[in-house]
């Protein structure tokens, strides 16, 4: 427990610090400078609009994609520095936890087929959610609630997983052992926090998506939408597949230098342009995650525009608005916002 409050010490006298040397390097960086307080206040108003919005019951009220919804909130809220024991919204966190447990199934799935008819994403952001609240949790009850839960959804994941590597809406055997990139890429991610908050994963099961992304490569080094339709290149998905190879510690394979290139060559610039692909902030918080781990001479030339460009977006309540439900939209927002703060593993260096 004391380990886990030194390291949160340690990364908020880290942050402030930065803070500190941005706000001193005005002459060096002015639109960094300049634009880190907006930054900072629309974190601050997202997190207390996105806070307000969650149910006594641990749930955010929306219509569609109830387990993906508080899955991706509450990472949203993990990445302020807030965990379930400590920070201003550890006891949205702790909700939000205790609402996706209750969400666990006698198969190991998290969620609940009969209200989401596409339970395969609210089950690999719950992954990825619990397994970086694992990683923080000190109570030695609580951690075992977890570690059973994503054990069980881990296995889930191996079981649901296609033929071909891939994973669709639903599982393999529910759904014709059809497949699609975006639900592969939630698999991915959400079984690798698993492994790096100490949960056996099958590396079998790894490999088999990492081979499955690569037969979906088109020539032009994006990734078409499923391995039974291959077509066009996808700039969404192939953002979204790069950032699961860099989690699966894939950065050296013959395909990531393609894959790599066409990605900023379609999403770089963040013009309108790349609304017209579709599904903008899913694939900017894929994307984000991408050039984050290029390193600062990549990174903070385009976080300036993306995030100056977030900022702008903001609604006067906190909100953001877009495809799918503003809690979702505010979600995403609030990760890309916070992902260089480093409180969330996955997303780390």
């Amino acid at each position: 427990m004391s380990n886990m409050i030194d390291r949160r010490r340690f990364l908020r006298a880290g942050l402030a610090g930065g803070a500190a040397i941005a706000a001193g390097a005005g002459s060096v960086r002015p639109a960094h400078a300049a634009g880190r307080a907006k930054w900072e206040e629309a974190i601050q108003r997202g997190l207390e609009w996105l806070s307000s919005k969650q149910s006594s019951r641990g749930q955010w009220n929306t219509t569609v994609y109830p387990t993906a919804m508080a899955a991706l909130s509450g990472t949203a809220l993990i990445g302020s520095g807030s965990t379930t024991t400590q920070g201003p919204y550890a006891r949205q966190i702790a909700r939000a936890s205790d609402f996706l447990i209750s969400k666990s199934r006698s198969n190991g799935l998290i969620g609940d087929p009969q209200t989401d008819s596409r339970y395969t994403y609210g089950h690999g952001f719950s992954m990825l959610f619990l397994s970086q609240v694992l990683g923080e949790e000190g109570l030695l009850d609580r951690r075992e609630e977890l570690v059973d839960v994503l054990a069980k959804a881990v296995e889930f994941s191996g079981n649901a997983q296609t033929e071909a590597g891939g994973w669709g809406y639903v599982s393999a055997k529910e759904g014709n052992d059809f497949d699609e990139g975006s639900t592969t890429i939630t698999q991915v991610q959400g079984l690798r926090g698993c492994r790096n908050a100490g949960i056996p994963v099958s590396g079998e099961v790894i490999d088999k998506a990492k081979e499955y992304i690569y037969r979906c490569k088109n020539p032009d080094g994006g990734i078409s939408y499923s391995s039974r339709q291959t077509g066009s290149s996808r700039p969404a998905i192939t953002a979204a597949a790069l950032a699961a190879l860099y989690n699966a510690g894939d950065y050296d394979s013959e395909h990531v230098p393609d894959m790599l290139k066409y990605s900023k060559e379609t999403l770089h610039d963040i013009n309108n342009g790349a609304r017209a692909f579709g599904h903008w902030h899913y694939t900017y918080l894929y994307y984000s995650q991408v050039v984050y781990r290029q390193g600062d001479e990549l990174w903070l030339p385009f976080r300036d525009r993306l995030y100056d460009r977030i900022a702008a977006e903001q609604k006067p309540d906190g909100s953001w608005e877009g495809q799918i439900h503003p809690v979702y939209v505010t979600a995403c927002n609030l990760i890309m916002l916070q992902i260089d703060r480093g409180f969330l593993p996955i997303y780390q260096r």
